[in-house]
Formats: C-alpha cells, sequence, structure tokens
C-alpha cells in the first residue's frame, strides 16, 4: 500500500545487544519489571541470536524494505553508534548505491569524559542519510552566528540605522574576465558584478569606498541567514532529566534533532516513517510540523509511550493505533500441529489444544464457535491476529443461528471470547456492540505461557478476563458530566507483592481521555488527564476521576472514553446522550 510513497524514512534502530523490551511500572511507591512479550522476545532473538551475523543480516533485510517504501524525492536517515555505524555504511552503500550517499551527519551528543585511559572519549551518534534518486526533497538548514562572530566579521554599524555590516570586496578574484573591468569611480578593475548591478548598488546606498576610492559592498548583519547546516551537529543537546519532553524512556532522542531532520528532507504534509517509534519523538515532531506520519515498534511500552505523547499535542490530529500479526506463534503453531499444507488440520488441532487447557469441550459444525464450558460458547482466536469488533460481529450472528439446534446448542446466551490479541480499542465497545445483541460476551486473554511446554505439563496456565470499565454518566442541560467508578485489569502481568500495594482501582490508570463528539471514525482527542504523582494527605487525588463538558447545540452524541492502564493496555466505553 504505501511502497513509493514515503517521503522521509528516520530510523534510530537498536545498536547494541544489551538492548531488550522489558521496562519498569511504577504503582505509587512500589516498581517492578514489565517482561518482554513473547513477539518481543522472538524479535531479540532474530536481531542479536547469534551475535553481530544476525543483526546485520536484520539491517540488510530491513533496508531493503526500507528502499521499496521510499518514493522518488525520498530520503533515509539512520541513526547508529560506533558499534554499528561502519557495517551500516557498507549495507546501505550496496543497497541505495554510492551515488545516492547523501551525507554522514555526527551528531555530538555529549561532552569528552576524563576518565578514558586509552583511545579517546566517544561523544557522538552517527547519521548516515541516502536518497532514492539524484532529486530528493533538501531544504538547506542555517545555523545562527555566534557572537564571537558577530563581533569580529561585523564590526562596523550605521550611525542613522545602528545596523551592523561588514565590508564585501566587490574585486573579481579572476582578472581574465574582460566584459567585467569597467572604471567606476575614478578606479579601473576587474568587478564582481556588472555595471549595471553596481548602479543599482550604488542606488541603494549598498557601496562604501576606501580612501582609494575602491568600491565596497555593504552586507548587513540582519539580513543573514547564517551559516549553511554543516554535518557537523554540535548545538543539540541530548534529553536531560529536567526537560519538558522528557517520557523516562531510555533512547529518547530530542526533538530538536527530528526537527531538523525534517525540515531539510521534508515539506509539509509529506508522509514520514518510523519503523523503530521508541518514545514517539518523530511521530511527534511530524504531527507538529504538519507532515503525515506512521510510526511502529514490536514493543507495547513504546506504543503506549507514543500514543500518551501524541494525545498531550494541543489540536492533534485523529491517528489509529493498529495492531499487526505475531509471528512468534504462527512459528509455534506450525511446530505443534503442522505447516500451512495442512492448513484445516493444523487450525483444528490448535483450537482443539487451546479449548482443553480452558476446560472446553470442542464442538464442530461451525465456523465461529467452537466449544463449550459451563454452558456459554466459546471463541478460540487465531494465532496471527487480534479478535476485532467485526469477529464479535460475526461470532453474534453464528451464535442466532445456533440457538436451540442439537445437542451443541449453546444453554445460555454468553460466549467466552479467548485470544491471544485484541485490538487497541475492543473491550468495551464490543462488550456494549454483543450486549445490544442480548448476548452475554467475557473477553478472555490466552496466557502466553501456553507456548511453554513446562508449563503446559505443569497445569501452570491460567485465563484472565480483559479490563472492564465502569463509568457513570449525568446530564443537564447542555451539560455532561463523566465519572469513571470503576477499573479492573487482568492481574496475570503483574506481581503478587505489587498488587498488595493496590489500595485503589483508579491506581491501575496511567491516563484517560474522552472524545465528547465521536463520528463511528478514529477516535478524537478532546480532553485528558493524567496520573500525578501521590499528593499530601487531604489534597488532590493523583487522578482526576470526573470530569464535564458543555454542547454548543442541543442534541445527540456518541462520547468514546478511553482508558490507558500502566501496562500500556488500551479500554474504551462508548456513551450515548442526549442534551438539550
Amino acid at each position: 500500500e504505501f511502497a513509493g510513497k514515503v517521503d522521509l524514512i528516520y530510523i534510530d534502530p537498536p545498536f547494541a545487544t544489551g538492548s531488550d523490551f522489558s521496562f519498569q511500572v511504577e504503582i505509587e511507591d512500589e516498581q517492578f519489571t514489565k517482561e518482554a512479550s513473547i513477539l518481543e522476545q522472538k524479535a531479540y532473538r532474530d536481531t542479536w541470536g547469534r551475535g553481530l551475523e544476525s543483526y546485520l543480516q536484520w539491517f540488510s533485510d530491513t533496508a531493503f524494505l526500507l528502499r521499496d517504501l521510499l518514493s522518488n524525492r525520498g530520503t533515509l536517515w539512520v541513526h547508529l553508534d560506533w558499534h554499528i555505524g561502519h557495517y551500516g555504511k557498507v549495507i546501505l552503500d550496496e543497497i541505495f548505491g554510492e551515488n545516492n550517499f547523501i551525507n554522514e551527519v555526527a551528531w555530538v551528543r555529549s561532552a569528552p569524559r576524563a576518565n578514558i585511559k586509552i583511545g579517546m572519549s566517544g561523544g557522538h551518534d552517527t547519521i548516515l542519510v541516502y536518497s532514492r534518486s539524484n532529486a530528493p526533497v533538501w531544504n538547506t538548514q542555517y545555523i545562527g552566528l555566534s557572537d564571537k562572530y558577530q563581533e569580529s566579521h561585523y564590526r562596523h554599524v550605521e550611525e542613522d540605522t545602528g545596523r551592523r555590516y561588514r565590508k564585501d570586496n566587490l574585486i573579481s578574484p579572476n582578472p581574465d574576465r574582460p566584459n567585467l573591468k569597467y572604471e567606476w569611480n575614478g578606479v579601473t578593475r576587474v568587478w564582481r558584478v556588472t555595471k549595471d548591478k553596481m548602479q543599482k548598488y550604488h542606488n541603494e546606498g549598498r557601496l562604501i569606498y576606501t580612501r582609494e576610492g575602491v568600491a565596497e559592498y555593504k552586507r548587513y548583519l540582519d539580513e543573514s541567514s547564517g551559516t549553511p547546516l554543516s554535518t557537523a551537529w554540535q548545538d543539540i543537546p541530548p534529553v536531560n532529566s529536567q526537560a519538558i519532553e522528557r517520557v523516562n524512556y531510555r533512547t529518547q532522542k530530542p526533538e530538536t534533532l527530528l526537527e531538523r531532520i525534517l525540515e531539510i528532507g521534508s515539506n509539509e504534509n509529506d508522509l514520514v516513517l518510523d519503523c523503530f517509534a521508541g518514545s514517539g519523538t518523530t511521530a511527534a515532531v511530524a504531527e507538529r510540523l504538519g507532515r503525515r506520519w506512521i510510526t511502529c515498534d514490536l514493543g507495547r511500552f513504546a506504543v503506549h509511550t507514543t500514543r500518551k505523547r501524541l494525545l498531550s499535542i494541543p489540536d492533534v490530529r485523529p491517528f489509529v493505533v493498529q495492531n499487526l500479526g505475531k509471528y512468534e506463534r504462527q512459528a509455534w503453531q506450525a511446530a505443534e500441529f503442522g505447516g500451512a499444507e495442512q492448513a484445516a488440520e493444523v487450525v483444528g488441532q490448535y483450537r482443539r489444544f487451546i479449548l482443553d487447557l480452558y476446560g472446553a469441550r470442542p464442538i464442530d459444525g461451525y465456523v465461529w464457535l467452537h466449544g463449550l464450558k459451563g454452558g456459554r460458547m466459546v471463541h478460540v482466536g487465531p494465532v496471527d491476529s487480534p479478535i476485532t469488533p467485526g469477529d464479535v460481529t460475526q461470532i453474534a450472528i453464528e451464535f442466532r443461528k445456533a440457538m436451540g439446534t442439537g445437542q451443541d446448542a449453546p444453554a445460555t446466551a454468553a460466549v467466552d471470547v479467548l485470544g491471544w490479541d485484541f485490538a487497541f480499542e475492543l473491550n468495551e465497545v464490543a462488550r456494549q456492540q454483543a450486549e445490544a445483541a442480548n448476548l452475554n460476551v467475557r473477553f478472555v486473554r490466552i496466557p502466553r505461557e501456553v507456548l511453554e511446554q513446562k508449563a503446559v505439563d505443569q497445569g501452570d496456565i491460567r485465563f484472565f478476563e480483559l479490563a472492564a470499565l465502569a463509568v457513570d454518566v449525568a446530564t443537564s442541560k447542555r451539560d455532561v458530566t463523566l465519572k469513571l467508578t470503576d477499573f479492573v485489569i487482568p492481574p496475570d502481568d503483574v506481581p503478587e507483592d505489587v498488587q498488595r500495594a493496590i489500595s485503589h482501582w483508579s491506581q491501575w490508570i496511567d491516563y484517560w481521555a474522552v472524545d465528547w463528539d465521536n463520528k463511528d471514525d478514529t477516535f478524537h482527542n478532546m480532553w485528558q488527564t493524567y496520573r500525578t504523582r501521590q499528593k499530601k494527605k487531604g489534597s488532590a487525588e493523583p487522578l482526576q476521576l470526573q470530569t464535564t463538558h458543555r454542547y454548543e447545540q442541543p442534541g445527540e452524541y456518541t462520547i468514546l472514553v478511553k482508558v490507558i492502564d500502566i501496562l500500556g493496555n488500551d479500554t474504551t466505553k462508548t456513551v450515548r446522550v442526549r442534551v438539550g
């Protein structure tokens, strides 16, 4: 879909084998490490499993894909450090061609250290820049002149205006230019400009003369764009501990760095891609600069951090968070039950395996309904895609057809939907959708321990229901007040000692946001609030749980309430109101 359509790609891939996908989660005064998911562990092994060899193979494969995504006017910016930079240059030269190499930028991010005994202190990263063609978008940038430079080069000041200026030589360095040889102010020289241009300078008051009568050009400081940017970027510091933009993501890059890159290599409304989102700097800067953007990451914490950062931008445009397939589980399914050549049999065996672990009895004859447990129908989601609201619609349609038909007919209007992943905005939205069809639906996560034979053999498999959100709604004329009254998340990712530290359900919430007038499209962030650190006793709560909105016009409105928990999971609830 996007082949040949991306105008700028910036990537900041992992540099060293110490990188992984775990992250620290804080609940009040308790901290714990959220371990990498199965997909994240797989990505880590594929990238670094054989050390540098596998990394360079992965890097080469990635570069080929990125080249195909670039438009003919596009550029690729690859951010590396001393571990990988020299290898990356060789690979990119081969893939893009040496003629399409533009620059090697040295971003000086730290001051030299004094405790180096042998060698020199490393204080810069490397950014390799390549183009897809010989006509990329390129907007030359300038940096301001230093005070020292201004004082040494623009030493003269006009008495009438106070403007600083410098004197530029108008004599040509090439004496073999007979067409530029003429007399001016009684002095004959080979000049840099034509006589007509010299007359224009004279009329504009831009000429000043030496004691010998030789004309010089008056160049004003306030007309200078500065010095053209070089490849040594020493004026952009890293994100420090007190920076407003800091989001506590260890590889976070400063916004000024991405601003410079996007301003050089793209124009307004161009499409920008960063497929190693990290803290979301590229997407945040692209949004503020009026670029279209796509960003992605394998780490849920990266997606969580990026989304939270984007929602904090005033007047942020609507955006969509999407899940992609999980190749680790595909590999597990193939290894356990067979390859693609026996697709139908493989899927059947996989479903029976999950149903057995869940304690359900397999049933046949249906497409969307696969088992029975305690009078409730059971649906087993695929390994390679998330459960979506569309899936729930199909389950509900098939359930109605199954009512009262044979021994496997459901005893109650209820379905358990088992899935590895769920679309980011599925839980409460699909639950309400099912309730509208008089169907009680529970969304249950298939635990990653299913992939571990030892856990299966020991019976250590536990299934947990997804988060549930309760919201009270009060209306008064054109005012609508929302109040969060309960929020429950599955505890499987949280250590028991940390769970015991939870004294109120609101401590599970990192932030929540509201779209006050959803048109059945993308979530529009119209209000949000974030968790703050615990205040002193008797002061305000660390998280605001209530908000009021006044509508300008009477009518019916659909409100979306989005809650993001401390692990980055998304729960969305739909509320419909009428105001007068």
